[in-house]
C-alpha cells in the first residue's frame, strides 16, 4: 500500500466533522490526538458521548486467526473492504497476509486504490461505462495492479466488452454462480454459465476469463449439507470450464467464496477441488471478522462449530450516557440509529460505568432506538441512573463503521491508541 497516503490521515485535523471526540482537541491532527494517550473514560481527556470504539488487543486477535485459519487451509485470502471501508484496516489485512481486498462497488475501488492497494477483487458485475474506463486506465498505468470483476450474464459482458474497446489490457473476470432459486446474482444453471464464459471468450481483447465465483451465504435455507453442495457445484462449474478450454490465458484459475457464516464448509471443500489446467488460486472473501459483532456474526461464524480453530472476539463497543430516567421501569440513552446497528439486531447493554467503576449492566434490556435515544427497559433493581455510561455491544460491523468516520482505537484500560479513518 501507498504508506505515505496512510500517513497523510495522521495530519488530518480534528473538528466538528467527527462525533465523539474531545472538543478541544479541535485543530489538533489525528496523530498529535493519539500521541496524547487520552482515555476513553477520564473526564479531563473529554471524549464525549456517543462514541463508538474499537478494541485494540481485539482487533489484534481477529487478524491473526483468521490468517491463521486461511493458511492452515491453503486459502489465499481477500477479505471483504464494505465492511469497514477503512485503508488503514486494509493495511492491517495485507500485513497479516491477505492476497488483496474484496469490494462491491467502483467507489470502494477507488479508495482502495488511492490508498495502494494492488489487488482487487470486485464481487459484482461492473457495466458501467465511466467506472470500466476508469478501471482500464488503472491497469494501464500500473502493471502490478490486479484486477477481477463478476460475470453473470451475456449482457453484462458485451456492455463491458463495448466500453473496453482499445483498453491495453483486458480485464480478469470470473463467471459468478448464482446459489440458487431466489438467491442474489449469478447464473443460475451451468448451461448458462457456459453462455457467459462463452461470450467473454468473443470478447477478444478486452475480457479473460481467469475462474469462477460464488457467494454461499445465499444459499436458501442454509445448512452444511445444502451448502457443501452449491460449493461442490461452483467447484465443478470450474472443472467443466477448464475441460472446455474456456480458461486459456489464465495463468492461474480463481475459484472464489466466502463470507463470515460459511467459511468451515469453503475450507472443506476447496481442498476437493482437483488439478486444472493452470494452478488454482482458492480465494476466500469473508469480511466481517476484523471486528465480529456480539450478535448475529456471533451466532452464526463457523469458529461456533469448530471451536478447535479459536474464537473471534467482538472489537466493537459504542458508549452512550444515560440521559433520562423518567420512570423505575424504563430509561434512555443518547445513542441511536444515527450511532448504531439496528438492522439485524438492536445493541446490548453489556456494561455501566459511574466514574471508574465498572460492572455489568444486569437488568438492562435495549427495546428500540430513535434517531438519537435508546429505548433502555430496566428491570427492578437495575442500578442506572443518569450520567451513567452504557457500553453497548453491536450486531453487523457493515452498517456500524458506516455510521462514524473516525473511529478511536481504545486498549483494554480505555487508552485511546489510535484512531480508525473510514470512507463511506
Amino acid at each position: 500500500m501507498r504508506t505515505e497516503a496512510l500517513a497523510r490521515l495522521a495530519e488530518e485535523r480534528v473538528d466538528h466533522r467527527f462525533k465523539g471526540l474531545p472538543p478541544d482537541a479541535d485543530g489538533l491532527t489525528v496523530g498529535e490526538l493519539a500521541a496524547q494517550r487520552r482515555n476513553l473514560f477520564r473526564a479531563a481527556d473529554g471524549f464525549a458521548t456517543p462514541v463508538l470504539a474499537l478494541s485494540a488487543e481485539r482487533l489484534e486477535h481477529n487478524l491473526a486467526l483468521m490468517e491463521a485459519y486461511a493458511a492452515r487451509h491453503g486459502l489465499a485470502f481477500a477479505p471483504h473492504g464494505k465492511t469497514s471501508m477503512a485503508p488503514q484496516l486494509f493495511h492491517r489485512q495485507l500485513e497479516h497476509g491477505a492476497w488483496g481486498i474484496t469490494l462491491a462497488v467502483p467507489h470502494q475501488v477507488r479508495v482502495a486504490r488511492e490508498f495502494g492497494v494492488r489487488r482487487i477483487f470486485l464481487a459484482n458485475e461492473l457495466v458501467d461505462a465511466a467506472a470500466l474506463r476508469w478501471i482500464a486506465a488503472e491497469l494501464a498505468a500500473d502493471p502490478e495492479f490486479r484486477f477481477v470483476a463478476y460475470v453473470d450474464s451475456v449482457r453484462g459482458v458485451e456492455l463491458m466488452d463495448a466500453a473496453l474497446k482499445g483498453c491495453a489490457r483486458p480485464v480478469d473476470v470470473v463467471v459468478e454462480l448464482g446459489a440458487g432459486d431466489g438467491a442474489r446474482t449469478g447464473v443460475r444453471t451451468e448451461a448458462d454459465a457456459r453462455a457467459v464464459a462463452e461470450a467473454v471468450g468473443r470478447a477478444s481483447g478486452t475480457l479473460r476469463l481467469v475462474g469462477v465465483a460464488g457467494y454461499e451465504g445465499e444459499v436458501p435455507q442454509p445448512d452444511p449439507e445444502r451448502v457443501r453442495a452449491y460449493l461442490r457445484r461452483l467447484v465443478a462449474l470450474a472443472a467443466e470450464l477448464d475441460r472446455a478450454g474456456l480458461f486459456k490465458g489464465a495463468q492461474e484459475i480463481v475459484v472464489s467464496a466466502g463470507g463470515s457464516g460459511w467459511f468451515d464448509s469453503v475450507a472443506e471443500v476447496f481442498a476437493e477441488i482437483p488439478e486444472l489446467s493452470a494452478p488454482v488460486l482458492k480465494l476466500l472473501r469473508s469480511g466481517a471478522y476484523v471486528s465480529h459483532d456480539d450478535g448475529h456474526y456471533r451466532r452464526i461464524t463457523p469458529f461456533a462449530r469448530v471451536p478447535e480453530e479459536g474464537a473471534l472476539e467482538p472489537a466493537f463497543r459504542l458508549w452512550a450516557q444515560v440521559v433520562s430516567r423518567p420512570t423505575p421501569e424504563q430509561a434512555f440513552a443518547n445513542a441511536g440509529k444515527r450511532d448504531a446497528a439496528y438492522d439485524l439486531d438492536l445493541p446490548a447493554a453489556q456494561v455501566v460505568r459511574r466514574g471508574e467503576v465498572e460492572r455489568p449492566a444486569d437488568g438492562i434490556t435495549v427495546t428500540g432506538l430513535s434517531d438519537q435515544h435508546a429505548w433502555l427497559r430496566t428491570e427492578p433493581g437495575a442500578d442506572v441512573e443518569v450520567g451513567d455510561w452504557i457500553g453497548l455491544g453491536l450486531s453487523h460491523p457493515c452498517t456500524s463503521f458506516d455510521k462514524w468516520q473516525l473511529i478511536p482505537v481504545a486498549e483494554a484500560d480505555g487508552t485511546v491508541v489510535d484512531f480508525i479513518r473510514t470512507y463511506f
